[in-house]
C-alpha cells in the first residue's frame, strides 16, 4: 500500500539529528487517538455500558490482527537479531510456554476484559460485533505490513510511543466511572505499559537508523501519520457503530 507523502523537502536539507528527528516523532502525539472525542468521553465516565462492550468487540479485532502484522513483519527481516527481538511481539499477544497467567498473551488478556464488561467468550471470538470500518482499517495496517519494506512497518508501530499513557488513563479512570467492571478485567492495559516502552525502544533504534536523509525523515513521519489514522478511524467506526 502506498503511503501519501508530504511535499517532497529540497534534497539539499539536511537531516534532523537522531534527537531532533525522534522530537518530530514524538510530536506526532498530538494525532494519537487519545484524543479522539470518543476516547475523551470514555475516559471521563461518558459512555454507557453497551458503548463500552461495543468497542471492547470492535478492539479485539484490532488484537487479533496485532500477531499477523507482527508475523508478516517477521517474514521480511532478513537479519536474525531484529527477528530475535520482533518474535516477542507475536508472543506477547498469542501466549508462549504453558499458556497459563501471565504466559496466556495479550489476546487472552482483552479476552478477560471482554468477560469482565459482560460480554462472553463466544460473543467476542465470533467477530460478529466488529463494524464493517474497523475490520477495513486493521486489514489495511495488516496488508502493509506485509507489502512494505520492513524498516517502513517497523517505523509504523512507533504509535506505541504514545500507548502507556492511554492505559494509564485508563486504569486511573475506568474503576472511578464504571465501577460494574470487574477490576481483574483491565489487567490488559496494566501489562502493556512496560511491554509498550520495550517495543519502542527497538522500533525507535530501527527508525533512526534506516530513516537519514531529511527526505527519509518525512516519509518516516507520512508512515507514523498513517498508522495514526488507522487508529482513528477505527474509532471514527466504533463511534458510529455505537449510535
Amino acid at each position: 500500500m502506498e503511503i501519501a507523502q508530504s511535499p517532497c523537502p529540497d534534497t539539499l536539507t539536511a537531516a534532523w539529528s537522531p534527537a531532533g528527528f525522534e522530537k518530530q516523532l514524538r510530536a506526532k502525539g498530538t494525532a494519537y487517538h487519545i484524543h479522539h472525542p470518543f476516547s475523551v468521553r470514555m475516559n471521563t465516565g461518558g459512555c454507557t455500558a453497551d458503548e463500552i462492550r461495543c468497542w471492547v468487540a470492535n478492539r479485539f479485532y484490532y488484537q487479533l490482527c496485532i500477531p499477523r502484522k507482527d508475523a508478516a513483519i517477521l517474514a521480511n527481516m532478513p537479519d536474525r537479531a531484529h527477528r530475535r527481538l520482533w518474535v516477542e511481539r507475536i508472543l506477547d499477544h498469542d501466549g508462549y510456554g504453558d499458556y497459563q497467567g501471565s504466559s496466556a498473551g495479550g489476546m487472552e488478556a482483552w479476552t478477560q476484559l471482554g468477560l469482565a464488561v459482560g460480554l462472553s467468550r463466544e460473543a467476542l471470538w465470533s467477530l460478529q460485533g466488529v463494524a464493517p470500518a474497523v475490520r477495513f482499517a486493521c486489514d489495511a495496517y495488516v496488508n502493509f505490513a506485509a507489502q512494505a519494506p520492513w524498516q517502513e512497518a517497523v517505523c509504523s508501530s512507533l504509535t506505541e510511543m504514545f500507548a502507556p499513557q492511554i492505559h494509564k488513563d485508563r486504569l486511573a479512570s475506568w474503576p472511578l466511572h464504571y465501577t460494574w467492571i470487574e477490576p481483574q478485567g483491565l489487567a490488559y492495559f496494566r501489562s502493556r505499559i512496560p511491554l509498550a516502552s520495550r517495543d519502542v525502544e527497538h522500533g525507535l533504534a530501527v527508525t533512526l537508523n534506516h530513516f537519514t536523509t531529511r527526505q527519509a525523515q518525512h516519509k518516516a513521519l507520512d508512515i507514523l501519520q498513517f498508522k495514526l489514522d488507522i487508529l482513528w478511524s477505527m474509532l471514527d467506526g466504533i463511534e458510529k457503530a455505537c449510535q
